[in-house]
């Protein structure tokens, strides 16, 4: 079993009060403007930067804005939030639960990591002055507790394969929740593709895609030698996503440098840089058009599709190393998942998100408008969470 996030809880953060919500391989939120399908996605996301070692100020760069509006300040003007997940995997389903205090200081100021009931982690805020709470993590044996203080501004759980020896079989089984928890948070990869930024000529790297998209071509250059059965179904998919025929994707090397330029002074950067842009091959006796003449919708499908149909070798995401490869499984988050693309789309992404799905290695969180959350309603296999009042 690969390590994956299978429960989002907010129990107090933004608008959401006391609210669960099962992830499975592909899981839409749905529902009117404001009513948290982007803040349970930055939950998420915040969750997963966390686990990668990440700060809090980092992480939450406007902690305010995720406190509830009827949150009330104690004696001490302190207003926080608290979030969590679960995360199945090998040794069984492990709980995280964070408290975090938003005013007067950004802190962390309480932790649990638990599991079958039994507390493995916890953490308090004992002393206000000090930038650091109070950690108990289970050892088992004689000692049952060990004691020390961690850092105020971190995951604690994140923190615990530096801190536990594995000495015990009560350590042991501390570090095992733990590095399930840090693995499944370290394999999310946020994705919001810009059409704006995708459609200049772009020097080639090593062909991982940000989270933008600004490097579609360099990616298709690279998926196009190394990747030949992707590459295939991601040109499939265009046919299904963009308009006119597509008999495949190619990239050229350009004329000109990124943003303009031409004549000789063009060509010498050109040649100089190695700049290239993509393309969609019309077929024979029809002139190739350029990812740059493509209309945002079409240029935000092919990223999608491009993220579902690969994975961490391809995406520019950092996965543990605890674990090989074959044994994680990457969520992407995307908010706003279906902005600018029509039903045709959509519905093939939905269908691409279930076939990588099905295969266990990619998982999809997202936040759709309610004529994609109706096609999805329909599909065996995709989970529909409904946020309207």
């Amino acid at each position: 079993m690969r390590p994956t996030v299978t429960e989002l809880r907010l129990s107090a953060f933004a608008a959401h009060r006391a609210a669960v919500f099962p992830l499975g391989p592909v899981t839409l939120f749905a529902g009117p403007s404001g009513s948290g399908k982007s803040q349970a996605l930055a939950a998420y996301q915040a969750l997963a930067g966390l686990g990668c070692g990440s700060p809090l100020d980092d992480v939450f760069p406007d902690p305010v804005a995720r406190v509830p509006e009827t949150a009330v300040p104690d004696a001490d003007g302190r207003r926080g939030f608290r979030i969590g997940c679960t995360v199945d995997g090998p040794v069984g389903p492990v709980r995280l639960d964070l408290a975090v205090q938003a005013e007067p200081e950004l802190r962390v100021v309480g932790e649990r990591l638990s599991q079958d009931g039994q507390i493995l982690l916890s953490t308090a805020l004992c002393d206000p002055r000090r930038r650091s709470v109070q950690a108990g993590w289970f050892t088992g044996g004689a000692v049952g507790v060990t004691r020390a203080p961690l850092p105020d501004d971190r995951l604690g759980t994140a923190l615990l394969p530096l801190r536990v020896a594995g000495s015990t079989a009560g350590q042991r089984r501390v570090l095992a929740a733990a590095e399930q928890v840090v693995v499944a948070l370290r394999s999310v990869f946020p994705c919001d593709p810009r059409p704006e930024r995708m459609r200049g000529p772009v020097t080639p790297g090593e062909g991982r895609l940000r989270g933008d998209c600004a490097n579609l071509a360099d990616v298709l250059r690279r998926t196009r030698h190394e990747c030949g059965t992707r590459h295939a179904l991601l040109a499939a998919a265009a046919r299904t996503g963009c308009a006119g025929p597509v008999a495949a994707l190619d990239v050229r090397v350009c004329e000109g440098e990124p943003g303009g330029g031409d004549g000789a002074f063009g060509a010498f950067q050109a040649a100089r840089t190695g700049l290239v842009t993509g393309l969609l091959d019309r077929g024979p006796g029809r002139p190739a058009t350029e990812l740059g003449r493509l209309a945002a919708g079409e240029l935000r499908f092919l990223a999608l599709a491009l993220v579902l149909l690969t994975g961490p070798g391809v995406l520019a995401v950092d996965p543990a190393a605890e674990l090989l490869s074959a044994r994680q499984a990457l969520t992407v988050l995307a908010d706003d998942l279906d902005r600018g693309l029509d039903r045709r789309q959509s519905a093939e992404l939905l269908r691409l998100a279930l076939l990588s799905g099905a295969r266990g290695h990619i998982r999809l969180v997202g936040a759709v408008g309610e004529d994609t959350a109706g096609t999805a309603r329909d599909l065996p296999g995709v989970s529909v969470v409904d946020l309207s009042p």
